[in-house]
């Protein structure tokens, strides 16, 4: 599972199978009774629909642990006191070259591109909601400086930070305008 969301999604579904959510995370859900492989397909057709699936390979598994630790080492990022590759290690008690080789395998890219493009939509995020100007936002995001975020930011959407501020702006005034217009027309 890769948002809030998710989590919502998965409990509701459990739930309407009448099952019963001892805990649903990121990546992992736990209930009271086990499973048949005929409550889990129905389980897999319901969240199929919003594109999520029952992962049981001890592989897949891995995998998904590894997203959800690198979603909450954005997420929190600044509070952390590792390195990514310490983080990992700590959660998953595995050595990072066996996680990351095991990561490249399965999902064809790598857990820093994949933490790149996290923290990409976190920071997309943080500037449509204007929350923290640019330097606040690479702090956050654990940059070293707004001059490795931006240069990141560019590279990975297309736009410097502050275009894809102004195209955020630009869009308001045109949905401004619109409503003004039908205000006219009214």
């Amino acid at each position: 599972m890769a948002c809030e969301s998710c989590k919502v999604v998965v409990k509701e579904a459990l739930e309407e199978l009448n099952l019963h959510p001892e805990k649903v995370e990121l990546g992992m859900a736990e209930t009271k009774e086990d499973l048949d492989s005929e409550t889990k397909e129905k389980l897999n057709q319901i969240i199929q629909k919003v594109g999520l699936e029952i992962v049981e390979s001890k592989g897949g598994i891995l995998i998904e642990k590894i997203k959800h630790y690198c979603q909450e080492y954005v997420n929190n990022g600044e509070k952390i006191n590792y390195n990514l590759s310490e983080y990992l290690q700590k959660k998953l008690n595995k050595d990072y070259n066996y996680l990351s080789n095991a990561f490249s395998e399965v999902t064809s890219t790598t857990i820093i591109m994949y933490v790149n493009l996290l923290k990409m939509e976190k920071a997309k995020e943080m500037i449509l909601f204007e929350e923290h100007n640019f330097t606040e936002i690479a702090t956050k995001l654990n940059f070293s400086n707004l001059s490795t975020f931006s240069a990141l930011f560019k590279k990975i959407t297309g736009f410097t930070p502050s275009y894809f501020k102004k195209l955020k702006e630009k869009r308001r005034k045109a949905i401004q305008n619109l409503t003004k217009d039908l205000k006219h027309k009214n």
